[in-house]
């Protein structure tokens, strides 16, 4: 059976609108998305993330390689016939209400009315636009707007769902739902590739992950491949008076925050940590938590950037 999304030596490449200077957006990128599946895509603002999103949905044509939809070329009806997307920041009309904007996406699928009218109300339910429902999506917060934007991309039960930033503007309750209507997703076996920059909730859902950093995938794998499980430190936090002397407990220590009287610090993997919480406990210490530190999604995104020349930040 055919991946749910195949990319091959993905290239773009774009002049600037002045000096028409060349800029490669992405260089040769390759991956596959197996069906019934969560795939994560992160990088940072620049990487290509989005244009490689553009090119999956046909918005614009790469300069070289393919990239297929459940076995169907990119761009073709029959590879858009199955797929909901979401962009990083949708578009409506300001004057529809949440139903005639679902309404609107079912037409274009060709359902018909009796389905439009029960997806609907099924997805309103489902992302928490109920209360909404008479009001314009001129009145819609960001958040809300982010809802309904999702709530169309699943309008035609799509095989294949590809979110562009989905969790963008939502609180932390928001995001939560989001997490869990993916995760519903996969239980039903559709497939789902999204972007975000909220690192913690792409490493708590994904199958997979990939790294694109400067127009190259720089990583990709499942994040218990991609994460080191050697130890990087322990963290430790202990509660002490807010005038005891600690210049020499947090000496080598990274992490250090002190506010009040807690205090928390990561001690270098090779520390003598009995020593130290001992030494701790003479200053009238008490222990709140001792935990081995690993690498986490963060650290390996950041590591990825800074081996590729890159920064948190992204280029142009």
């Amino acid at each position: 059976m055919d991946p749910a999304i195949e990319v091959r030596d993905l290239k773009k490449t774009y002049r600037t609108p002045f000096a028409r200077r060349k800029v490669e957006a992405l260089s040769g990128v390759s991956f596959s998305v197996e069906r019934g599946t969560i795939f994560g895509f992160v990088g940072p603002n620049g990487a290509g993330k989005t244009t490689t999103i553009r090119t999956l949905m046909g918005l614009i044509k790469p300069t070289a390689g393919s990239a297929k939809i459940l076995g169907h070329a990119v761009p073709s009806r029959k590879a858009r016939a199955q797929v909901g997307f979401l962009p990083e920041s949708p578009y409506f009309y300001d004057y529809l209400t949440i139903g005639e904007l679902l309404d609107l996406a079912g037409r274009l699928f060709g359902m018909s009315h009796a389905d439009r009218k029960k997806r609907s109300d099924e997805l309103i339910e489902r992302v928490g636009l109920a209360r909404a429902r008479a009001q314009s999506l001129k009145k819609f917060s960001k958040g809300m707007l982010q809802r309904a934007g999702l709530a169309q991309a699943l309008m035609n039960n799509p095989e294949v769902v590809v979110l562009d930033e989905p969790m963008s503007g939502l609180d932390p309750i928001g995001r939560k739902e989001v997490r869990d209507l993916i995760l519903e997703l996969r239980e039903k076996g559709t497939t789902v590739f999204f972007s975000s920059h909220i690192l913690t909730d792409i490493e708590a859902i994904a199958d997979r992950v990939a790294i694109i950093a400067r127009g190259v995938l720089t990583a990709e794998g499942t994040p218990a491949e991609l994460i080191r499980r050697t130890a990087l430190g322990v963290d430790v936090m202990v509660r002490i008076a807010e005038d005891a002397a600690i210049d020499d407990l947090v000496a080598g220590a990274d992490r250090v925050r002190r506010v009040g009287d807690q205090l928390s610090l990561t001690l270098p993997v090779d520390a003598d940590v009995d020593a130290w919480l001992a030494k701790s406990r003479e200053r009238g210490a008490k222990v709140i938590s001792v935990a081995q530190r690993h690498e986490t999604l963060e650290d390996l995104f950041l590591r990825q950037i800074a081996n590729a020349g890159g920064s948190a930040e992204g280029r142009v």
